[in-house]
């Protein structure tokens, strides 16, 4: 594993443990050149995803992605980070068991937005304002207000 701070290819292992949902292997690593210390985790993967975009275009899938947009849409709201990473494995997982390698991105879009909608519904209006491309305040009003009716 190269140390992200000094590229050396040269880092030791120091401690080795499952995550708390016992989805990855969480590993401490020190670089032997700079003494730098990091994390890294390691998950099993099933099945290589390739995302089709709207336009077409095809790129491999990214989880950390998905997880970076799902933070950034509950920043500063009451949501455990543990928890966001169980939401974002749960349909990583069922992304990867549904025996497709491409998918689509509106499909991945709508699965997470359906998890915001449960985890908590400001992280999931605030989603779905980018992902609907949100111009205008009364897009806003439109969304929040069929909101209320769904329930």
């Amino acid at each position: 594993m190269r140390c992200p701070f000094c590229g050396n290819d040269d880092t030791q292992v120091k401690d080795s443990r499952p995550t708390e949902d016992n989805s990855a292997i969480r590993r401490r690593r020190q670089c032997a050149n700079c003494g730098a210390r990091f994390t890294t985790f390691e998950r099993v993967q099933l099945r290589e995803l390739t995302v089709i975009k709207g336009n077409g275009q095809r790129e491999a899938f990214e989880r950390d992605k998905m997880l970076r947009s799902m933070t950034i849409a509950l920043q500063k709201r009451p949501v455990d980070s543990d928890r966001i990473e169980r939401v974002v494995n749960g349909i990583v997982r069922r992304l990867e068991s549904s025996g497709e390698s491409e998918i689509p991105s509106k499909l991945i879009g709508e699965l997470v937005m359906d998890a915001l909608a449960h985890l908590d519904q400001v992280g999931y209006v605030r989603f779905a304002s980018v992902y609907r491309n949100f111009r205008e305040a009364r897009d806003f009003e439109e969304f929040v207000g069929k909101l209320g009716t769904d329930e």
